[in-house]
């Protein structure tokens, strides 16, 4: 990882400009936006239709070549919608297209580049019609490995890890790992290890929060405004 090169103060500065933006701009998107939701940047996460819900202590990570995608493109019924339970992880590139409903229970991690939808979004005959859709379903904790592609009607249950690049067009036990095209079982978890989940290292945010200041203040101690404006404008290599 390159070294930050920032002065402490100007990245708390940063820092609160993302929530602003995310007050004021991409929370009235929301159906719903949990308290604690942290999401770094923001203006690269783009939400289409809706209702869209976000839950607690959600963690959502942008990036400007791989933007954060939740669409709900409603059918007839108008009953299309993506519930994100508390406590998840959405990387870099997630993409969500609903038609009927994608529901995802607290602790899910989602891995970048991974794609979900609930629909096919052409029929076969009449290219003109969102063709079959069918709710998702991802039970508490699921894993979601990088590029993984979860389609309709598909229930992962709890625990559950999908690998990377997994093309999952059937239902996926709890505490299994399935892998592949098409994604098959290949592991069950070992029900004797205990497992951790991101609600259990979120218990207490503040002092989470005030553990990764004192890292940034130990990091960036060194790093004057005029260092920043050095290396902003006359990068020496390796920086």
């Amino acid at each position: 990882m390159r070294r930050d090169h920032r002065p402490y103060s100007i990245k708390k500065l940063y820092q609160r400009l993302e929530k602003l933006y995310v007050r004021h701009f991409l929370r009235p998107q929301f159906e719903h936006l949990g308290k604690g939701a942290h999401v770094m940047k923001p203006w690269y996460v783009e939400i289409f239709g809706g209702p869209v819900t976000l839950g607690d202590y959600a963690t959502v990570i942008a990036a400007p070549d791989k933007r954060v995608r939740l669409s709900v493109w409603s059918n007839f019924e108008g009953n299309g919608r993506i519930h994100i339970g508390s406590y998840c992880l959405i990387c870099p590139g997630v993409r969500m297209g609903a038609a009927s409903g994608i529901f995802i229970a607290d602790n899910c991690m989602i891995a970048s580049d991974a794609y979900i939808t609930d629909a096919d979004w052409h029929d076969i005959y009449n290219r003109a019609s969102i063709g079959k859709s069918a709710p998702v379903h991802i039970d508490e904790n699921v894993w979601i490995g990088d590029r993984a592609t979860i389609c309709k009607g598909v229930h992962i249950g709890k625990n559950s890890i999908i690998g990377a690049s997994a093309v999952v067009t059937k239902d996926v036990p709890a505490n299994s790992i399935a892998a592949g095209n098409p994604a098959q079982v290949v592991k069950m978890l070992d029900p004797d290890e205990k497992i951790t989940t991101r609600s259990q290292w979120l218990a207490d945010p503040a002092k989470l929060s005030h553990e990764f200041d004192l890292i940034d203040r130990a990091m960036l101690k060194d790093n004057d405004f005029f260092h920043w404006l050095r290396y902003l404008f006359f990068p020496k290599r390796g920086e």
